[in-house]
Parts: structure tokens; sequence; C-alpha cells
């Protein structure tokens, strides 16, 4: 049985009720990216892989 996942706004995407914000949900194994003005098209990745692109965003590699 699946669940809806639980949307959460990002921080980072200022304090308006604006649909300009990045909201972020996971599961057990990944986890899901989308904009609030476009709810229905969402990315999914796995943590290990976000947290390298990370790592390489505040490193300057990419």
């Amino acid at each position: 049985m699946s669940t809806r996942p639980k949307w959460q706004k990002s921080s980072f995407s200022g304090g308006g009720e604006g649909n300009d914000c990045l909201e972020l949900a996971s599961s057990p194994t990944h986890i899901h990216l989308r904009e609030s003005d476009t709810p229905t098209t969402t990315l999914t990745t796995t943590p290990t892989t976000l947290a390298h692109l990370l790592k390489g965003i505040r490193t300057g590699a990419l």
C-alpha cells in the first residue's frame, strides 16, 4: 500500500505564501522535490545522489 508523500516547503523559499517555493518529501529510500507552481512535476533521487550534488555545489566542483 502506497501513501502520499508529506510535502514540506524549503526554508530557503522565504516566508511568503507565493508559488515560488521548493518543496521536498521523503520516503525510506528516496527524496522527492517539486516546485510549488508545478506540483505534478517531481524529481526523485536517492539521498546519496543528492548529497553528492550538494557537495559538488558547495565545493565549487560543479
